[in-house]
């Protein structure tokens, strides 16, 4: 009986050593070096929507306490993210929370065109020797199309990933100042689920 049990004992502490050092995906360039961060992105990352400072970047800085640089442009697909992603890393980013996407889903992009953009932009951040936090976007209303190709792409180029973070808020009156945009109470719940996400590479 005793062996048994110490057979049982000796196979869970061995799984646990392999779940915590060997499983999950390594986040590039983490440990980050010293610079700034920068949110990077659409309308989602300028705030449409909310009052002056009540934007996720903005609410997300006062959660880590320290200044976030918004690069974000209303409108912006994927393809103008890789456009204007060398004037931003101009900046000497440490940490960049990126999210393009909806956009591209608005105006029927191919989302093989979309996920191949995204790409190339987290791989030119990484280059830099910045650790990229991957924002998941809604591709779709009723379905969303994009979520497992968001996955997928967070593993392969080893980003820091928040899982679509529209859900929960896209649809409910409450939260949203229009069909597309969150209010000031939406975004609070956009900066808490970044933050939770963000936190372990800060």
């Amino acid at each position: 009986m005793k062996h048994i049990i110490f057979g049982i004992l000796l196979f869970v502490s061995i799984v646990s050593v392999y779940l915590i050092f060997f499983s999950g995906t390594s986040i590039v360039n983490y440990p980050t070096k010293s610079g700034s961060i920068i949110a990077f992105g659409d309308s989602l990352v300028a705030g449409v929507g909310a009052k002056y400072n009540e934007d996720f970047v903005s609410l997300l800085s006062l959660k880590i306490g320290e200044p976030i640089l918004n690069f974000g442009i209303a409108g912006n697909t994927t393809q103008d993210g890789l456009l204007r992603v060398d004037a931003m890393l101009e900046e000497k980013p440490r940490i960049v929370i990126l999210l393009l996407g909806g956009n591209d889903f608005i105006r029927k992009i191919p989302k093989q065109e979309t996920f191949s953009n995204l790409k190339q932009l987290i791989v030119k951040i990484q280059k830099s020797g910045a650790v990229v936090v991957l924002l998941g976007v809604r591709g779709g209303v009723l379905v969303d199309g994009y979520n497992s190709d968001f996955k997928t792409l967070s593993k392969e180029t080893g980003s820091v990933y928040v899982e679509d973070v529209l859900d929960g808020i896209f649809g409910k009156t409450a939260l949203m100042n229009d069909s597309v945009h969150p209010n000031n109470e939406g975004y609070k719940i956009i900066a808490e689920k970044v933050y939770q996400e963000m936190k372990s590479v800060l």
